[in-house]
């Protein structure tokens, strides 16, 4: 049953009146709570394993203990995790070699159209999710082979130490260095780093995408004037909040969730909001995956808001659903990227237009690079 015809069903049997009603004690915490695993047990229940790609180190340590055994103690299936820097390219070569030996994996926005294109991954069967989880999280973020798994977004962090009388509050006071002298940081990831040399050099925000070759001139040129004053082009995502608390960093760009675990253990760290650079990160079920079945089950339950806060419990990256809210503790919504505070100051992404070719069949992502790498070259 498609999700469309599974709410209209509802609506038929029960009446819209019971449908709003019942709707509403959906999303109230106690029914949630109640009903999660007496549903998961109902519908979800099965045997064997499913095999989700990871990234290792803290990130799969939070999804072990959230997501993994919250699902298995619900449904009775395993939960067999592999680890990697990135997805897209082990996923290419099993899909080549055809023999794909995982059922799901995080697939970065800007390289899911070719992917699925190809064929690698399988539909979603939205079926088996239950109205709030449809309602709770929008349409545009469920797509045919593809839903979004996080919302992760990269921002201007710094350290509250060296910024007692004024703070920075944009990109323009990043690159702003005498005002704001000190040390400071950038991402070996040009997409974030051109996003935000626009923003400094005073491109509203609803012209950052597409990138013409014209902003791209913009930006560069602009990032000719900080590139004398960053001392770190960082790769690794936890090295921004580790220089910063060893004050070799005073600013730097820096992924939201690392910064927010650091926040939260107390750490004198602030971010700014504003401009940030927001992208999506799908989970896309794999064609020819060995247990494909269960995989479709993991993403029913994943995208239940309480199952959902426990994914973002786990990870400090939020998913799409914004009834996980209510689930999560009091200190926490106020920081994640689906608050509507934060989500009206961030922009996002255009990943599609990343992903499109040029005329000499390059993508728009892949002309980004070869640029950015010439530029750092000199």
């Amino acid at each position: 049953m498609t999700e469309k015809n599974c709410l209209s069903h509802l609506q038929r049997v029960m009446g819209r009146r019971s449908f709003v009603r019942s709707t509403a004690a959906l999303l109230s915490a106690p029914f949630v709570g109640k009903a999660s695993q007496a549903w998961a047990q109902e519908k979800l229940a099965g045997s064997g394993e499913v095999v989700v790609f990871s990234y290792g180190g803290s990130f799969t340590q939070g999804m072990r203990k959230y997501v993994y055994e919250a699902f298995t103690k619900a449904t009775g299936i395993a939960v067999v995790d592999v680890t990697g820097d990135f997805a897209e390219p082990q996923v290419r070569a099993m899909n080549e070699a055809g023999r794909m030996d995982w059922d799901l994996a995080f697939i970065d926005a800007q390289t899911y159209p070719a992917m699925s294109e190809a064929g690698m991954f399988q539909p979603i069967d939205y079926g088996l999710w239950d109205a709030e989880s449809l309602l709770g999280i929008p349409a545009g973020n469920r797509l045919k082979d593809a839903a979004v798994a996080y919302r992760a977004t990269t921002v201007l962090a710094y350290d509250a130490r060296a910024f007692r009388d004024k703070a920075p509050k944009s990109w323009a006071d990043f690159w702003d260095v005498k005002t704001f002298p000190g040390p400071r940081g950038l991402a070996s990831n040009v997409r974030h780093n051109v996003a935000f040399a626009l923003s400094a050099d005073g491109l509203p925000v609803a012209e950052r995408w597409p990138v013409t070759d014209e902003k791209l001139d913009r930006a560069f040129r602009k990032l000719d004037q900080i590139k004398p004053h960053i001392t770190k082009w960082w790769g690794a995502g936890g090295e921004p909040v580790q220089l910063l608390l060893n004050r070799e960093l005073e600013m730097t760009s820096c992924g939201d969730n690392r910064a927010l675990a650091a926040i939260r253990q107390g750490a004198p760290i602030r971010v700014v909001w504003d401009d940030g650079n927001l992208v999506y990160v799908y989970w896309a079920p794999l064609k020819g995956g060995p247990n494909t079945a269960n995989a479709q089950k993991f993403l029913a339950f994943v995208n239940r808001a309480k199952n959902a806060a426990n994914f973002t419990l786990g990870t400090l990256l939020p998913g799409p659903n914004t009834n996980q809210l209510e689930f999560l503790p009091s200190d926490l919504p106020p920081l994640l990227n689906i608050n509507k505070e934060i989500a009206s100051v961030v922009v996002e992404q255009d990943s599609a237009w990343l992903a499109k070719k040029r005329s000499d069949g390059k993508t728009n992502l892949d002309h980004l690079q070869e640029r950015w790498l010439s530029w750092r070259a000199q």
